[in-house]
This record gives structure tokens, sequence and C-alpha cells, in this order.
């Protein structure tokens, strides 16, 4: 199991600094016999630059090829999708960060316990109820026990004991707009940390969140990308203090951020934006963190391949700064994979590595950087080898 020691995750008496990826719709693909074999083509096209985590769903509520039909009743067809991913994602010694419900409408959602909530006769006014109310609330837990507790058909092991989850997520970019004092949502962080950490407490947890900073910290405000970030009901600091919590978590998406206008500052906006979360990570937390997604569209025309290489770079070299000085720093996972033949599923983050070959070679390097770092240092270590061997890794990272 990967396991978390202080600010740094760990294997053992090593350390394991992550670059990974997302591709959400791994368990979709993996219940029809004519695109199974996209999971394994995503899985060896990571493999192949050195891609060690994966982030996907865990879920699929309501509505196409759902999962979760209604609240605890599923379709074991679906959920032997999952089985193959999580399955062959070990093949490829690949883990996986496993979500287990989505704030947005996609997939089913929060919206949909709502929905299912009121088909029940529950009197209920916004989505956001998803948080608060008891029967909601009970569907939710069931679907985490129902997740956790359910032995994989492919390999015969509970999804509580494998080691290939490298960690559990609460929920994909949760946000409660209904309570933007966070109260609602950070009473929910505590009381879903609680339930699953009472049936697992061998996998690390994370919570999803986006990253913003709420009013628990009025001198982090600024950090945000825009005023209204501060009113979703999120708070990246007290939100991390959750009992049973593991691992912080933050988001990177300058383009649907920051303003229309396209300049330096983009770039300038990741750096401040990482650096703020990796200090608080570090010395307020006493956690690592992992940037759960980080993109820029190509549909969107201000921007161009050029520009995402260097916004994937920036990325990768200012998580190295941390990781050279043993900080807080754990991992970043791209936004999102793709192989090839699934441009139609493009939402205009993909990145098809052999497609982009410039791409391909920055993702690789970041691989290489990193398994350099988990390779030479043992955490016990604690840094003291770094002046001997690591700066010779940069030194040589320089000439190329």
């Amino acid at each position: 199991m990967v396991e978390k020691k202080g600010n740094q995750f760990i294997i053992g008496d090593w350390p394991l600094y992550v670059n990974g990826f997302n591709t959400y719709w791994l368990m979709i693909f993996a219940v029809d016999p004519s695109t199974r074999a996209k999971v394994t083509d995503v899985f060896q096209q990571a493999s192949s630059a050195g891609l060690t985590v994966c982030r996907t769903w865990a879920f699929s509520d309501g509505g196409w090829r759902a999962l979760q039909k209604s609240p605890s009743s599923y379709d074991e067809q679906v959920f032997q999708g999952l089985d193959f991913v999580i399955n062959e994602a070990r093949k490829y010694k690949i883990r996986l960060i496993l979500s287990l419900v989505d704030n947005w409408e996609a997939y089913g959602g929060k919206s949909q316990y709502v929905q299912w909530g009121k088909q029940a006769g529950l009197n209920l006014t916004s989505e956001d109820d998803f948080f608060s109310d008891p029967i909601i609330k009970g569907y939710y837990k069931a679907h985490v026990k129902n997740i956790l507790t359910r032995v994989n058909t492919f390999n015969n092991v509970t999804y509580k004991d494998d080691p290939t989850i490298f960690a559990w997520e609460l929920m994909n970019e949760p946000r409660c707009l209904a309570d933007p004092s966070g109260d609602r949502l950070q009473a929910w962080i505590e009381e879903m940390a609680y339930h699953v950490k009472s049936i697992d407490r061998k996998h690390l947890l994370g919570i999803g969140v986006e990253g913003f900073y709420g009013s628990s910290t009025q001198e982090r405000l600024l950090t945000n990308p825009n005023t209204y970030a501060s009113q979703v009901g999120t708070d990246f600091i007290r939100n991390h203090l959750a009992l049973g919590i593991d691992f912080a978590s933050a988001h990177i998406y300058p383009d649907s951020w920051l303003s229309s206008t396209v300049s330096d500052s983009y770039l300038q906006f990741v750096e401040s934006w990482m650096e703020a979360h990796i200090e608080d990570a570090e010395k307020v937390l006493g956690m690592p963190i992992v940037f759960g997604e980080f993109g820029i569209s190509s549909k969107d025309l201000k921007f161009n391949l050029t520009f995402r290489d260097e916004f994937i770079d920036t990325v990768y070299k200012t998580m190295l700064n941390s990781t050279r000085k043993g900080g807080s720093a754990g991992g970043s996972l791209i936004w999102q994979l793709f192989p090839e033949g699934t441009d139609y599923m493009d939402d205009g983050y993909a990145v098809v590595l052999s497609k982009s070959p410039k791409t391909c070679d920055i993702v690789s390097l970041q691989s290489w950087r990193l398994q350099n770092f988990n390779s030479r240092c043992s955490w016990r270590c604690h840094w003291g080898c770094r002046k001997r061997g690591h700066q010779d890794v940069f030194d040589y990272i320089g000439e190329l």
C-alpha cells in the first residue's frame, strides 16, 4: 500500500513522487468488449511514458450505462468493467485514485442523488441538499461501502485490500454554493472521511477539491483566481484539517479561471497558485499535496499546442522545485490522457501522446526525473543525501 509519512508519500521506506494522469471514462469503456481494448491502450501509453498513477471514476449514477442504477442497486456488468480497469492497471504497475461521486451532472453526480431523494418523497429544494439531508447522505455512505467491499471478479481481491488503489477520493470537485461559509461542506467532509476510514484504514483518502481558499485564511484569498472562487463553499486549509484526510488536492485550470486575455500572467498564476498550496501543505497541514487535475483546452482558440507544452512544463518544474528539497509536492496528474481513436470524446483537454511527440518528451522526462528521486533516497535519510546525488540529476537535466 502507498502510505504517507509527514509530507511525503512512501512505499516501505522509499519516497513516492507521482507523475500521473486522468482518464475518467475507463470503467464505461471497459463494459463493452468493442471498446475495452482502449483501456489497455491508455495504460500501455501511460506506462511507456513512465506515468504511474491514474485518477478515474468509480461512479456512474443513473442514466446511460449506470454503475448505480438507483440507490444501492448496481449493474453487475458495469461493476465488472471497473473490476477490469483495476486488474488491468495492476498489470501495467499503475496505481489508481478512485473518485466516488461527482459534483457535476455528468455521470449523475450529486444532482442524481437528490433526484433519487425526490422520487422517494423527500422535500428537497437544492442539489446541495446532497451534503446535508440524512437520507441522501445514507445513499452515499451505502455506495462507499459497496465500492470498498467489492470483490474483484478478475483477481478475487477486495477493493479495500488492493494495493493497486493508491487512494480514495470523496468527490470530484465538491462545491456547495448554498452555503458560502463552508460549514455545510466541512461537516460533510468530516462525516464521510470518518465513514471511509471506518471501512478501510489501509488506503489513503483525499477530498478532491479544486483548492480554493476560504474564510479561514483571509490572507490567502488573493491567491484565488477570482473573487467567485471564495464563494463556492470550499476552504483549502479548513477542509484538509478534517480527521482522516491524508493528502491535499488542488486543480489548475487557468484557461477557465482567469480573464480572456492571454499573457505571461497565466504561467505566473500557475507558479504562484502551486507554490502557495505546496507551502501550506508543508507548513500548515503537514501532508503531501497532489495537483489532481491540470490542463489547457486546445479547443480554445487563444491557446496552441506550444503554449500547452509551456504550461505543462511550468507545472512540472514548479513541482520539482519542491521535490528537490523534500517538500510537500507529491505529484501532478495531467487532464487528460486519451488513446488514438477516441477523438469524439475529446473535450478539448485530451492529450494523445502518440500524436504529440514534444508533449510526450516533456511528460517522459518528468517521469524520469521523479523516478530518480524515488529510487535514490530512503525516507529515513530525511534528504540528507540530496546534496550528494540529486543535484547531479538536475545538472544533467539542464544539459538536456
